[in-house]
């Protein structure tokens, strides 16, 4: 029985760690497809599970990464051919049915984006799970009324996967981006994806926010939650929209109904694991050509399955900028 490498979390009194272990395609949960891993990435969420830190995974043991993209190698599935493209983000991948960090993935047919022409596999582990957050943060915005001419963008946790990606989409579209960060080393490369201005954390007045601030934003992406997301609802402009994507900072929000109805504010939950294909599909055609976010693209890291764990802990402390994409199969085809 032919058997292949993977990094699978297990927990043993209490205790969560993961580890390389050999597995074969019958040790896989169940699936229509099975696809050859050609490359993964880490998102945050990928650190915090590793050792159990967010207490992400809802079953032990499981394979971690909760991306991937390669090619079918077989399915059961009539939509799904030997040879196809593909790539599989959210739903349950990584967290209770195995992911990516393995070198063969078994799903159902149902979770499966086909891969843009014009992407490579590469190319779509350079956004991963953290770059379709992104896209999908932005077209919330825009189809709730966000245009260039409204203001300038906030994008805070702006070094980020996330927060990075954000910042280039939003840029190449004519918006004034304004990256919100606690790294003032990085306003350089803030400011190489797009930014054209950087604010420091530090700077924020969060200890006394009012109900409403200044209106200072006509949108946000926020990495943060907590104290940071609402100040950004408390300095929003009149219908201001503010995406919600992350909890880096704290999972709780103290605020008040005023920015929502004395201004209007839209505040977007951005759910990108339980996302519909019809419009999954669509995001990734947009990441392959209109939204290409190239300067990310040009700066990523990208390291060998082997060396995955040794990747995670900066990640955890805040150290991490833009992305990293693993390199999991052993051939270099698109």
């Amino acid at each position: 029985m032919q058997t292949f490498k993977a990094y699978r979390t297990f927990e043993q009194d209490k205790v969560v760690s993961s580890r390389f272990v050999d597995m074969s395609l019958e040790d896989l949960d169940p699936g229509d497809v099975v696809i050859r891993t050609k490359y993964s990435t880490i998102n945050y969420k990928d650190a915090l599970s590793y050792g159990g830190a967010g207490k992400i995974m809802r079953k032990f043991p499981t394979v971690a990464g909760i991306d991937m993209a390669g090619t079918v190698e077989s399915s059961k599935d009539a939509r799904w051919k030997r040879g196809d493209k593909v790539i599989v983000t959210g739903y349950e991948l990584g967290v209770s049915h195995d992911g990516g960090y393995a070198e063969y993935v078994r799903v159902p047919g149902d979770w499966i984006v086909r891969r843009p022409e014009s992407m490579t596999a590469f190319d779509a582990m350079t956004l991963g799970t953290a770059g379709f957050t992104a896209a999908l943060a932005i077209h919330l915005m825009q189809h709730n009324g966000l245009a260039p001419a409204a203001g300038p963008v906030a994008v805070t946790g702006a070094t980020g996967g996330v927060g990075s990606v954000a910042i280039e989409i939003l840029a190449k579209q004519g918006y004034d981006v304004v990256a919100i960060t606690g790294k003032q080393r990085e306003a350089d490369y803030l400011r190489r994806i797009g930014a054209r201005d950087v604010m420091l954390r530090s700077s924020l007045e969060l200890s006394s926010v009012r109900p409403l601030e200044k209106a200072t934003w006509a949108g946000a992406v926020d990495n943060l939650g907590g104290d940071v997301l609402a100040w950004l609802l408390a300095t929003s402009k009149i219908a201001g929209t503010v995406a919600a994507v992350g909890l880096a900072a704290d999972m709780k929000l103290s605020t008040t109904v005023a920015p929502f109805i004395l201004r209007g504010v839209h505040l977007l939950g951005t759910d990108s694991a339980n996302c519909p294909m019809s419009l999954r599909q669509t995001l990734w055609n947009k990441l392959a050509v209109d939204w290409r976010p190239d300067r990310v693209h040009d700066e990523v890291r990208t390291i060998d399955f082997d060396d995955l764990p040794t990747h995670f802990d900066a990640y955890l402390k805040g150290m991490a900028r833009g992305r990293t994409v693993v390199r999991v199969g052993m051939d270099s085809h698109p």
